[in-house]
């Protein structure tokens, strides 16, 4: 048995949910947050067996796209005097980072 593990954009957090329930795979959403831009996401989990694994990989792929976003860096810490004028900046937001990793035991109580 796999625990698959995977991070996505909180856009597609939605629609990858109800593909993988359409699939009979019971799911698991926790909402949490990026360091680098300190946007919202969720985290996915997804207790598999072996050969499930490939299957819901899949539908992460379908179902979870990476998309430019123009966004406005947080200003450093400044030395008082110090003027910083930020800049938008086109960063590439979404797709998903995936995790699989062997589960020793389950049980459903």
């Amino acid at each position: 048995m796999k625990l698959v593990v995977a991070i996505v954009h909180n856009e597609d957090a939605g629609t990858l949910v109800d593909a993988l329930l359409e699939r009979d795979h019971r799911t698991t959403r926790l909402h949490s947050s990026g360091g680098f831009l300190k946007q919202s996401n969720a985290t996915i989990l997804v207790g598999v067996e072996d050969d499930q694994v490939e299957p819901v990989l899949a539908v992460i792929r379908e179902n979870c796209h990476a998309r430019n976003q123009i966004v406005n860096p947080m200003p450093p810490i400044m030395e008082p005097g110090e003027f910083f004028m930020p800049y938008p900046l086109e960063v590439e937001v979404g797709g998903a980072t995936v995790f699989v990793v062997p589960v020793e035991r389950f049980e459903r109580l």
